[in-house]
């Protein structure tokens, strides 16, 4: 069964099991900009939900678009971005962070007063920069992060279920409207999210090290493994253990969107590749002059932080 029978199975039976007029939804009418992975679960959720009437949808691609109607997370796609957001309640920015500055400059004359202006971006600072200063008075701008995800895109890419379970950071600038944030989290926490609120500086430090890093890291040893001579590069790949298997995952995420992320978040995640860098240093010295001891006090360290992971339901 693919993503999309899934999801389609998914709002077919809540939405035969729910009782007209009891529920009311929190943003009336949602507007996705950008239809990806992202977008698309938001909407299956959503809709499943109930937590939207109507999700205007918008991509640069005619293609895209025609597609998100014909699967049908969107009820419609309209192709210029400042109609899409006309009346919505709720508007998110779903495409890469290097198109937020002009988005945000294009739909802003249409935004609604009192609509809540947020994102999926995964660089919280470069977000209100770009954004920040062209988001009209009245309109609430809460920036947000869901801590979710797969290495597909696109409009086919996305289920329901995706945010069950997985935090969501939103990061207010300073001033935000309380109620507007409160509206938003209820939004993310019926889909199944948790939700924290913190500082975009901070979130862009956190982030470094449990995603861009990583990220980085696994783009590089597939890399090596391409540069490998033929022969070594075939056994590579035909006796992949998980280690390898799930670099290659991580790997084949969207170029674009990584592209973006690492420019935009270059300052946190220099820092962090530095100090990687050396720690990587100290192990090698350690495997080279036999140090037994030291690996198994970092191994034993390391394999803690798992455990803390599986604790918190995050495996």
């Amino acid at each position: 069964m693919t993503s999309d029978d899934i999801a389609r199975t998914a709002v077919a039976e809540t939405t035969s099991g729910k009782v007209p007029g009891t529920s009311k939804p929190i943003f009336p009418r949602l507007c996705l900009i950008g239809l990806g992975l992202i977008a698309s679960s938001v909407a299956w959720a959503a809709k499943r939900d109930g937590l939207v009437d109507e999700i205007v949808g918008t991509a640069r691609s005619p293609e895209t678009m025609a597609r998100a109607v014909e699967l049908g997370f969107v009820d419609r796609a309209v192709a210029d971005p400042a109609e899409a957001v006309a009346g919505a309640d709720l508007v998110m920015l779903c495409t890469p962070l290097s198109t937020f500055a002009e988005l945000a400059e294009r739909i802003a004359p249409n935004l609604k007063p009192g609509a809540v202006l947020t994102d999926a971006g995964s660089v919280k600072h470069t977000v209100i920069k770009d954004v920040g200063p062209f988001v009209p008075d009245g309109v609430h701008f809460v920036p947000g992060h869901p801590i979710a995800g797969t290495e597909h895109s696109g409009p086919d890419s996305g289920f329901a279920d995706l945010f069950k379970g997985r935090w969501c950071i939103l990061t207010p600038p300073e001033g935000t409207s309380a109620e507007a944030v409160d509206r938003l989290s209820e939004f993310w926490t019926s889909m199944g999210a948790m939700i924290e609120v913190m500082d975009a500086e901070h979130h862009d430090k956190v982030l470094a090290i449990t995603s861009h890093l990583p990220h980085l890291i696994a783009y590089t040893i597939v890399g090596t493994a391409v540069d490998l001579e033929e022969s070594t590069k075939e056994a590579v790949i035909k006796f992949s253990a998980s280690g390898f298997r799930d670099f290659t995952r991580i790997a084949a995420s969207d170029p674009t969107m990584w592209r973006d992320i690492f420019l935009s978040n270059r300052e946190a995640t220099l820092e962090m590749c530095q100090r990687f860098s050396e720690d990587l240093t100290a192990l090698q010295r350690a495997i080279r002059w036999g140090e037994a001891d030291k690996l198994h006090e970092l191994f034993t360290r390391t394999r803690a932080i798992r455990r803390g992971i599986i604790d918190a339901n995050q495996a």
